[in-house]
Protein backbone atom coordinates (compact mmCIF):
# COMPACT_ATOMS: atom_id res chain seq x y z
CA UNK A 1 0.00 0.00 0.00
CA UNK A 2 1.37 3.21 -1.06
CA UNK A 3 0.02 5.22 1.89
CA UNK A 4 1.36 2.52 4.49
CA UNK A 5 -1.39 3.03 6.33
CA UNK A 6 -2.85 -0.55 7.70
CA UNK A 7 -5.92 -1.28 5.68
CA UNK A 8 -8.12 -4.20 5.71
CA UNK A 9 -10.93 -5.28 3.31
CA UNK A 10 -11.35 -1.40 2.63
CA UNK A 11 -11.12 0.19 6.22
CA UNK A 12 -8.22 2.29 7.36
CA UNK A 13 -6.77 1.53 11.14
CA UNK A 14 -6.26 5.27 11.95
CA UNK A 15 -8.19 7.92 13.67
CA UNK A 16 -7.78 11.73 13.28
CA UNK A 17 -8.85 14.75 15.50
CA UNK A 18 -9.08 17.15 12.40
CA UNK A 19 -10.89 16.50 9.42
CA UNK A 20 -8.24 17.44 7.01
CA UNK A 21 -5.36 14.80 8.59
CA UNK A 22 -3.46 12.26 6.60
CA UNK A 23 -6.01 13.08 3.58
CA UNK A 24 -8.96 11.92 5.30
CA UNK A 25 -7.55 8.38 5.12
CA UNK A 26 -9.12 6.57 8.25
CA UNK A 27 -11.52 7.19 10.74
CA UNK A 28 -12.64 10.41 11.45
CA UNK A 29 -14.14 12.84 14.18
CA UNK A 30 -14.51 16.41 14.62
CA UNK A 31 -12.62 16.55 17.49
CA UNK A 32 -10.06 15.37 20.02
CA UNK A 33 -10.89 12.02 21.16
CA UNK A 34 -10.26 9.43 24.13
CA UNK A 35 -8.09 6.57 24.47
CA UNK A 36 -11.28 4.04 24.03
CA UNK A 37 -12.02 5.96 20.83
CA UNK A 38 -8.77 4.83 19.30
CA UNK A 39 -8.98 1.65 20.60
CA UNK A 40 -12.71 0.84 19.47
CA UNK A 41 -13.03 2.81 16.71
CA UNK A 42 -10.04 3.51 15.33
CA UNK A 43 -9.48 -0.24 15.28
CA UNK A 44 -6.71 -0.81 17.45
CA UNK A 45 -7.78 -2.45 20.19
CA UNK A 46 -7.73 -6.49 20.95
CA UNK A 47 -5.24 -6.98 18.69
CA UNK A 48 -3.08 -9.82 21.13
CA UNK A 49 -0.17 -9.36 19.49
CA UNK A 50 2.03 -12.41 20.84
CA UNK A 51 5.29 -14.63 20.21
CA UNK A 52 4.14 -17.86 17.81
CA UNK A 53 7.08 -20.69 17.66
CA UNK A 54 8.61 -21.02 14.17
CA UNK A 55 9.87 -24.12 12.03
CA UNK A 56 11.73 -24.66 8.93
CA UNK A 57 10.27 -26.34 6.35
CA UNK A 58 13.39 -28.23 4.08
CA UNK A 59 12.59 -29.14 1.01
CA UNK A 60 15.27 -31.35 -0.36
CA UNK A 61 16.24 -31.38 -4.15
CA UNK A 62 15.17 -34.85 -4.71
CA UNK A 63 11.75 -35.04 -5.11
CA UNK A 64 11.36 -38.37 -3.22
CA UNK A 65 12.54 -37.11 -0.11
CA UNK A 66 10.47 -36.07 2.56
CA UNK A 67 10.32 -32.54 3.73
CA UNK A 68 12.36 -31.74 6.77
CA UNK A 69 10.58 -29.55 9.66
CA UNK A 70 12.71 -28.23 11.98
CA UNK A 71 12.66 -26.01 15.06
CA UNK A 72 13.52 -22.38 15.39
CA UNK A 73 14.86 -22.39 18.91
CA UNK A 74 15.82 -18.66 19.02
CA UNK A 75 13.14 -16.86 16.83
CA UNK A 76 9.63 -16.04 17.30
CA UNK A 77 6.93 -14.91 15.16
CA UNK A 78 5.08 -11.94 16.48
CA UNK A 79 1.34 -11.94 14.87
CA UNK A 80 -1.58 -10.07 15.73
CA UNK A 81 -5.71 -10.48 15.62
CA UNK A 82 -6.59 -8.43 12.62
CA UNK A 83 -9.42 -6.15 14.07
CA UNK A 84 -12.27 -6.10 11.12
CA UNK A 85 -11.65 -9.56 10.08
CA UNK A 86 -10.54 -11.56 12.93
CA UNK A 87 -7.89 -13.40 10.95
CA UNK A 88 -4.29 -13.82 12.44
CA UNK A 89 -1.93 -11.32 10.54
CA UNK A 90 1.96 -12.03 11.06
CA UNK A 91 4.08 -9.03 11.99
CA UNK A 92 8.05 -9.48 12.30
CA UNK A 93 10.65 -12.24 13.77
CA UNK A 94 11.71 -11.33 16.85
CA UNK A 95 14.20 -12.81 19.42
CA UNK A 96 13.98 -14.68 23.03
CA UNK A 97 13.81 -11.32 25.53
CA UNK A 98 11.36 -9.49 23.09
CA UNK A 99 7.92 -9.14 25.15
CA UNK A 100 4.48 -7.54 22.84
CA UNK A 101 3.81 -4.38 24.13
CA UNK A 102 -0.08 -4.08 23.46
CA UNK A 103 -1.74 -0.96 21.89
CA UNK A 104 -3.56 -0.64 25.05
CA UNK A 105 -0.85 -0.65 27.29
CA UNK A 106 -0.09 2.22 24.36
CA UNK A 107 -3.03 4.39 25.54
CA UNK A 108 -2.54 3.43 29.13
CA UNK A 109 0.41 5.39 29.41
CA UNK A 110 -1.27 8.36 27.20
CA UNK A 111 -4.50 8.52 28.96
CA UNK A 112 -2.09 8.76 32.08
CA UNK A 113 -0.96 12.14 30.79
CA UNK A 114 -3.81 13.45 30.27
CA UNK A 115 -4.38 14.05 33.52
CA UNK A 116 -0.71 15.03 34.05
CA UNK A 117 -0.37 17.53 31.41
CA UNK A 118 -3.84 18.45 29.85
CA UNK A 119 -3.14 17.32 26.54
CA UNK A 120 -5.59 15.64 24.16
CA UNK A 121 -5.47 12.71 21.56
CA UNK A 122 -4.64 14.17 18.45
CA UNK A 123 -4.08 11.60 15.60
CA UNK A 124 -4.01 7.69 16.35
CA UNK A 125 -3.28 4.88 13.45
CA UNK A 126 -1.23 1.42 12.19
CA UNK A 127 1.05 1.68 9.48
CA UNK A 128 2.44 -1.25 7.45
CA UNK A 129 0.15 -3.99 8.07
CA UNK A 130 -0.35 -3.45 11.92
CA UNK A 131 3.73 -3.41 12.50
CA UNK A 132 3.95 0.24 13.53
CA UNK A 133 1.60 1.75 15.60
CA UNK A 134 1.21 5.85 16.18
CA UNK A 135 -0.92 8.27 18.55
CA UNK A 136 -0.07 11.76 19.22
CA UNK A 137 -1.52 14.23 21.61
CA UNK A 138 -1.30 17.80 21.66
CA UNK A 139 -0.14 19.86 24.55
CA UNK A 140 -2.55 22.78 25.48
CA UNK A 141 -0.05 25.29 25.66
CA UNK A 142 2.09 26.63 22.37
CA UNK A 143 5.71 28.34 21.91
CA UNK A 144 6.30 31.66 20.45
CA UNK A 145 9.62 32.23 19.10
CA UNK A 146 11.14 35.44 18.85
CA UNK A 147 7.83 36.87 20.21
CA UNK A 148 6.06 35.95 16.54
CA UNK A 149 6.11 32.56 15.47
CA UNK A 150 3.79 30.23 16.81
CA UNK A 151 4.33 26.39 17.70
CA UNK A 152 1.95 24.07 19.24
CA UNK A 153 3.34 21.28 20.59
CA UNK A 154 2.50 17.27 20.51
CA UNK A 155 3.89 14.19 22.23
CA UNK A 156 3.80 11.22 20.19
CA UNK A 157 3.59 7.38 21.25
CA UNK A 158 5.27 5.29 18.51
CA UNK A 159 5.50 1.37 19.14
CA UNK A 160 6.42 -1.45 16.81
CA UNK A 161 5.00 -4.63 16.96
CA UNK A 162 7.89 -6.41 14.55
CA UNK A 163 10.98 -5.81 16.37
CA UNK A 164 12.42 -3.58 14.75
CA UNK A 165 12.57 -0.21 17.37
CA UNK A 166 11.65 0.66 20.98
CA UNK A 167 8.62 1.94 22.17
CA UNK A 168 9.51 5.56 22.03
CA UNK A 169 7.59 8.53 23.63
CA UNK A 170 8.78 11.90 22.07
CA UNK A 171 8.00 16.01 21.83
CA UNK A 172 7.71 17.39 18.68
CA UNK A 173 7.03 20.97 18.36
CA UNK A 174 4.52 21.97 14.77
CA UNK A 175 5.03 24.73 13.40
CA UNK A 176 1.17 26.78 13.44
CA UNK A 177 1.74 28.21 9.77
CA UNK A 178 2.45 25.87 7.88
CA UNK A 179 2.70 22.28 9.73
CA UNK A 180 6.03 22.21 9.56
CA UNK A 181 7.13 19.01 12.26
CA UNK A 182 10.46 20.48 13.93
CA UNK A 183 13.16 17.93 15.43
CA UNK A 184 16.61 18.71 17.39
CA UNK A 185 18.90 16.86 19.66
CA UNK A 186 19.57 19.91 22.20
CA UNK A 187 22.47 19.03 24.42
CA UNK A 188 21.84 15.69 26.41
CA UNK A 189 18.38 15.51 25.80
CA UNK A 190 16.68 14.67 22.84
CA UNK A 191 12.94 14.74 24.05
CA UNK A 192 12.87 11.05 23.32
CA UNK A 193 12.21 8.28 25.86
CA UNK A 194 12.79 4.90 24.67
CA UNK A 195 11.58 1.32 26.14
CA UNK A 196 12.89 -1.76 24.96
CA UNK A 197 10.17 -4.62 24.11
CA UNK A 198 11.19 -7.08 27.56
CA UNK A 199 9.23 -8.07 30.05
CA UNK A 200 10.05 -5.14 32.19
CA UNK A 201 8.41 -2.73 29.42
CA UNK A 202 5.61 -2.43 31.56
CA UNK A 203 7.25 -0.74 34.65
CA UNK A 204 9.39 1.06 32.36
CA UNK A 205 6.59 2.90 30.53
CA UNK A 206 5.26 3.93 34.27
CA UNK A 207 9.21 5.50 33.82
CA UNK A 208 8.35 7.30 31.11
CA UNK A 209 5.64 9.45 32.95
CA UNK A 210 7.95 10.65 35.48
CA UNK A 211 10.61 11.42 32.20
CA UNK A 212 8.20 14.32 31.06
CA UNK A 213 10.49 16.26 33.56
CA UNK A 214 13.40 16.24 31.33
CA UNK A 215 10.63 16.18 28.15
CA UNK A 216 9.67 19.27 28.88
CA UNK A 217 12.96 20.84 30.16
CA UNK A 218 14.22 19.83 26.23
CA UNK A 219 10.84 22.04 24.80
CA UNK A 220 12.70 24.99 26.93
CA UNK A 221 16.25 24.13 25.85
CA UNK A 222 14.58 24.37 22.19
CA UNK A 223 12.77 27.58 22.43
CA UNK A 224 16.12 29.42 24.08
CA UNK A 225 17.96 28.03 21.10
CA UNK A 226 14.77 29.20 18.59
CA UNK A 227 14.95 32.63 20.21
CA UNK A 228 19.00 33.35 19.38
CA UNK A 229 18.45 31.63 15.66
CA UNK A 230 15.26 34.30 15.14
CA UNK A 231 17.84 37.05 15.91
CA UNK A 232 20.62 36.46 13.63
CA UNK A 233 20.63 37.68 10.17
CA UNK A 234 20.89 35.19 7.14
CA UNK A 235 21.25 36.60 4.08
CA UNK A 236 19.99 34.84 0.34
CA UNK A 237 23.93 33.94 -0.22
CA UNK A 238 24.23 32.81 3.17
CA UNK A 239 21.49 30.35 2.88
CA UNK A 240 22.49 29.51 -1.03
CA UNK A 241 25.97 28.46 0.50
CA UNK A 242 23.98 26.55 3.27
CA UNK A 243 21.42 24.55 1.42
CA UNK A 244 24.38 23.84 -1.76
CA UNK A 245 26.62 22.43 0.91
CA UNK A 246 24.08 20.14 2.80
CA UNK A 247 21.34 19.50 -0.45
CA UNK A 248 23.69 19.68 -3.63
CA UNK A 249 25.81 16.97 -5.07
CA UNK A 250 28.47 16.18 -3.20
CA UNK A 251 30.50 16.07 -6.79
CA UNK A 252 29.13 18.44 -9.06
CA UNK A 253 31.49 18.15 -12.10
CA UNK A 254 31.32 14.77 -12.14
CA UNK A 255 27.20 14.28 -11.15
CA UNK A 256 24.82 13.28 -13.97
CA UNK A 257 22.42 15.06 -15.60
CA UNK A 258 19.40 13.82 -14.10
CA UNK A 259 20.82 14.43 -11.08
CA UNK A 260 21.78 18.44 -11.73
CA UNK A 261 18.36 18.43 -12.85
CA UNK A 262 16.90 17.45 -9.86
CA UNK A 263 19.41 19.59 -7.73
CA UNK A 264 18.57 22.78 -10.10
CA UNK A 265 14.23 21.75 -9.04
CA UNK A 266 15.50 21.20 -5.51
CA UNK A 267 17.42 24.01 -5.40
CA UNK A 268 15.08 26.82 -7.08
CA UNK A 269 12.20 25.48 -4.30
CA UNK A 270 14.28 26.51 -1.24
CA UNK A 271 15.57 29.30 -2.78
CA UNK A 272 11.83 30.73 -3.71
CA UNK A 273 10.52 29.82 0.05
CA UNK A 274 13.37 31.28 1.47
CA UNK A 275 12.69 34.48 -0.50
CA UNK A 276 9.05 34.89 -1.08
CA UNK A 277 6.86 32.45 0.49
CA UNK A 278 4.75 33.75 3.55
CA UNK A 279 4.76 31.01 5.83
CA UNK A 280 8.63 33.32 6.34
CA UNK A 281 6.93 36.86 6.05
CA UNK A 282 7.10 37.42 9.91
CA UNK A 283 10.62 36.21 10.13
CA UNK A 284 12.20 36.51 6.61
CA UNK A 285 16.18 36.75 6.94
CA UNK A 286 16.85 35.31 9.83
CA UNK A 287 18.64 31.89 10.98
CA UNK A 288 14.97 30.56 11.87
CA UNK A 289 13.46 31.52 9.12
CA UNK A 290 16.62 29.43 7.35
CA UNK A 291 15.89 26.43 9.41
CA UNK A 292 12.17 26.84 8.64
CA UNK A 293 12.71 26.62 5.39
CA UNK A 294 14.61 23.50 5.02
CA UNK A 295 11.90 21.63 7.18
CA UNK A 296 8.97 23.17 5.07
CA UNK A 297 10.65 21.73 2.09
CA UNK A 298 11.35 18.63 3.86
CA UNK A 299 7.60 18.37 5.17
CA UNK A 300 5.80 19.53 1.90
CA UNK A 301 7.67 19.39 -1.06
CA UNK A 302 10.70 17.08 -0.88
CA UNK A 303 10.21 14.08 -3.80
CA UNK A 304 8.72 10.71 -1.61
CA UNK A 305 7.57 7.23 -2.96
CA UNK A 306 3.87 6.31 -3.26
CA UNK A 307 0.88 7.61 -4.80
CA UNK A 308 0.41 9.59 -2.05
CA UNK A 309 3.44 11.81 -1.56
CA UNK A 310 1.89 14.06 1.15
CA UNK A 311 1.39 10.82 3.45
CA UNK A 312 4.85 9.21 2.94
CA UNK A 313 6.45 12.42 4.02
CA UNK A 314 4.37 12.24 7.46
CA UNK A 315 5.23 8.70 7.87
CA UNK A 316 8.66 9.55 6.91
CA UNK A 317 8.33 12.34 9.86
CA UNK A 318 7.68 9.62 12.39
CA UNK A 319 9.36 6.22 11.60
CA UNK A 320 11.80 7.45 8.67
CA UNK A 321 15.13 9.24 8.25
CA UNK A 322 13.89 12.95 8.14
CA UNK A 323 13.74 13.21 11.67
CA UNK A 324 17.11 12.67 11.86
CA UNK A 325 17.81 14.90 9.22
CA UNK A 326 15.48 17.86 11.00
CA UNK A 327 17.92 17.57 13.88
CA UNK A 328 21.14 17.65 11.77
CA UNK A 329 20.09 20.96 10.42
CA UNK A 330 18.79 22.51 13.47
CA UNK A 331 22.38 21.92 15.24
CA UNK A 332 23.60 23.26 11.11
CA UNK A 333 21.67 27.04 11.86
CA UNK A 334 22.04 27.15 15.27
CA UNK A 335 25.58 27.51 14.76
CA UNK A 336 25.41 29.70 11.39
Amino acid sequence: MAHNLDITAGTATALFAREDAWHKLGTTLPDAFTAEDAMDIGHLGGWNVRKAPLTLHDASPDDDAEVAILDVPDRWATVRTNPINGRTDYLGVVGKSYSPIQNEEHCELLNALVGESGAHFDTAGALCGGRQVFITMKLPETMLIGGVDQLDVYIAALNSHDGTSAFRLMTTPVRIVCANTQAAALRDNSGVFSIRHTTGAKSAILEARRSLGLTFKYLEDFQAEADKMIQETLTEADFHQIITDNFGPEDSANATSRLLKSWAEEEATLMSLFADAQTNAGIRNTVWSGYQTCVEYLDHFAPARGDDVALARATRNLFGQDAGFKTALFDLFAVA
